[in-house]
């Protein structure tokens, strides 16, 4: 878990950075096949639809699924077992984030309108759901708290060096 500022920002950027292109090109390949302007179709849907993940991320999503975690989830048997508390998170995370960025993809997509508007949003939703939950807890989540690791020790390894250079 990020214990400040600079931790958070860094975890969230790789693993939005990392959660947003992979479900962008998913979406974009169901909607329109392999063909000559994939690529390109992804790169140029990518930019905003990172820009409103780590929004919803930082602002909505990430906050909200803390809260429910820490006051209806988690218990002291979680507490002793940090893992637990990750994955537990990172569920709530996805079902949040499948939630409204499935929401802003079929507005991108001008879909919000028609007589069929809740039956794509319920298919978008579960398509989505299918192919996050596993990348988050299989492969993105794995390699942002290995960084994030992977820095707290980096930190520590620096304080304690700075804390033996002032005993000296």
């Amino acid at each position: 878990m990020p214990r400040n500022l600079k931790e958070e920002v860094v975890f969230t950027a790789i693993m939005a950075g990392l959660m947003v292109f992979v479900m962008t090109a998913y979406n974009v390949t169901l909607a329109q096949g392999f063909s000559n302007g994939l690529v390109m179709a992804i790169l140029s849907g990518y930019p905003l639809g990172l820009f409103v993940a780590i929004i919803l991320d930082l602002l909505v999503v990430g906050p909200i699924a803390k809260r429910l975690a820490f006051k209806y989830i988690i218990n002291d048997y979680m507490r002793k077992r940090v893992v637990l508390i990750g994955i537990t998170i990172s569920v709530l995370m996805v079902l949040g984030m499948v939630t409204c960025m499935s929401l802003f993809g079929i507005a991108v997509e001008g879909e919000l309108s028609g007589s069929h508007v809740l039956a794509t949003y319920g298919h978008t939703w579960i398509f989505n759901l299918i192919v996050a939950l596993p990348l988050q807890l299989i492969i993105v989540g794995p390699i942002a708290r290995g960084v994030l690791g992977k820095m707290q020790r980096a930190t520590a390894n620096t304080e304690s060096a700075a804390a033996m250079n002032e005993e000296d």
